[in-house]
């Protein structure tokens, strides 16, 4: 008998599926909804869906992390310079240099972090 947990289970109903990204959560009032849809030692690939006011403090990682917003506003601030995203756009955060996202609207994203 094999044990699975929820994460993975989830991950294996979307293998070799057609999936819309936008799609994988949907909002939730006063919270950020993440799914990771990859996760793998060269990297991984999350989906986030932040409600109105909602964000992540300022942090760093050691990766470099690509940004993509499905749907709605992000503000992106790095390294003090402050960005606005739309939908379509994405952003580059380079390895260890400050970041904070933050929802002045609803946004969701995928985040895709490349650990080599």
């Amino acid at each position: 008998m094999t044990i699975e947990s929820t994460q993975d289970k989830g991950r294996k109903e979307l293998l070799a599926r057609v999936t819309r990204l936008v799609d994988l959560a949907d909002y939730q009032t006063g919270a950020i909804v993440s799914r990771t849809v990859i996760d793998k030692s060269m990297g991984s690939v999350t989906f986030f869906a932040f409600d109105e006011g909602q964000g992540l403090s300022e942090h760093t990682a050691p990766y470099d992390a690509l940004v993509y917003i499905l749907d709605g506003e992000a503000e992106v601030t790095i390294s003090g310079r402050v960005m606005l995203l739309g939908e379509g756009e994405m952003v580059i955060i380079p390895a260890n240099e400050p970041h904070v996202l933050r929802a002045n609207k609803r946004f969701k994203m995928l985040l895709t972090l490349v650990r080599s």
